[in-house]
């Protein structure tokens, strides 16, 4: 009778076991799509109205990483 409850009890817990595996899976993928969404702005240092330089005469940047969101597709009526 214990072999039979022992049993019956793992047939219960693989799969829980096998659905937070795949729970794990879907966020890491989430994750990394979420990395992918993202894009560089660089925008040109200003002082004074005119644009700062270095020794080589590069304008010099800021820049940042920005996600990009999604746009919604609305209906126009």
């Amino acid at each position: 009778m214990k072999n039979v409850m022992f049993i019956a009890g793992l047939m219960f817990c693989v799969p829980a076991l096998a659905a937070d595996s795949h729970a794990a899976d879907v966020a890491r993928a989430e994750a990394a799509k979420a990395q992918k969404e993202t894009k560089k702005v660089c925008v040109d240092q200003m002082k004074d109205g005119k644009p700062v330089k270095d020794a080589k005469g590069v304008t010099q940047q800021t820049c940042k990483e920005v996600k990009q969101h999604k746009k919604l597709e609305v209906e126009k009526k």
